[in-house]
């Protein structure tokens, strides 16, 4: 792993870091990671979004494109990122490097009681049912005016931003999700669709901005595993007992007998429910379209 120039940047080895790493080492692209803490071989770095500050930066690798993974909510941080940045490059002015920010899907009509690790007793907000594409408008706010700051950089500077659905992979299981998501049976009625894409489509996704700039600059793209799963479906079919994997398991917590319960009260013949009855649905194939790529790891568990 070079430390002078990288092929790929990764500002802040959190989760996706465990599966684009290996990823790159795969396929052979360098790569530097920095960590507020600088450990495990990362380069200390911790962007204060306020600062106009340029010493962080000098410690930084020259690098083809940069992956931004952690949030910026603050009016015009997005711009210093990257002149803070460039202007600290041992490559002088010829550097060009991409910059590629990770975003949520949220911003698309989602309440904050379908977030698989949000409060279950938020207050739930109405969602309309119906499709969302990448193009669909989205709920304002200060990360993503922040995501928005760094598309109008383009085409000077190539920008991007991957909105992603719940991740999943590695550490985290949604079978561990079910009790914390549908503690009660009121609860469980509520919830509608979920989206999920898995670590490593994340990282071929990121990957593959990487290989081809031409068709991302300027673009936000919205990135799910191509499916719309029924939490009535994940309760009904995985419980919320000690070991989820167990199907014998007579111990799988209440949220089958729930579930069941519910179809009948409402009238759902089987699983998973219709779309106009599930609220948003994400549509995500303009990014797999534009980069030739299938999801991989899809279906959940």
């Amino acid at each position: 792993m070079s430390t002078t120039s990288v092929d790929l940047l990764i500002l802040g080895a959190g989760w996706t870091s465990s599966f684009l790493i290996p990823l790159c080492e795969e396929r052979h692209v360098s790569y530097a990671a920095t960590s507020r803490s600088g450990a495990n071989s990362t380069i200390k770095f911790e962007f204060d979004q306020g600062s106009d500050n340029p010493e962080p930066f000098k410690a930084l690798p020259d690098a083809k494109s940069v992956l931004i993974t952690f949030p910026i909510t603050v009016s015009g941080a997005s711009e210093r990122l990257v002149q803070l940045y460039k202007s600290t490059r041992h490559g002088g002015d010829d550097t060009n490097p991409g910059f590629i920010q990770l975003g949520a899907t949220s911003i698309w009509g989602v309440s904050s009681r379908q977030n698989a690790r949000a409060d279950p007793q938020a207050p739930l907000k109405p969602v309309e049912n119906k499709w969302y594409d990448r193009k669909s408008p989205f709920v304002p706010g200060d990360r993503v005016n922040a995501e928005e700051e760094l598309l109008k950089l383009s085409p000077s500077v190539p920008t991007t931003v991957l909105d992603l659905a719940g991740l999943w992979g590695g550490s985290r299981s949604m079978m561990n999700y079910v009790g914390r998501v549908a503690p009660t049976k009121e609860i469980l009625k509520n919830k509608g669709s979920i989206h999920m894409i898995h670590g490593i489509d994340v990282a071929r996704a990121i990957l593959a901005v990487h290989g081809d700039w031409s068709k991302a600059s300027g673009e936000r793209w919205l990135l799910t595993d191509g499916r719309v799963y029924d939490w009535w479906d994940l309760a009904s079919s995985w419980g919320s007992g000690p070991d989820p994997t167990n199907r014998d398991s007579k111990d799988r917590g209440p949220q089958p007998v729930w579930v069941r319960e519910l179809m009948k009260e409402e009238g759902v013949r089987a699983l998973p429910r219709n779309i106009e009855v599930l609220g948003r649905a994400l549509d995500s194939r303009e990014f797999w379209e534009t980069f030739g790529l299938d999801p991989i790891r899809a279906r959940l568990e």
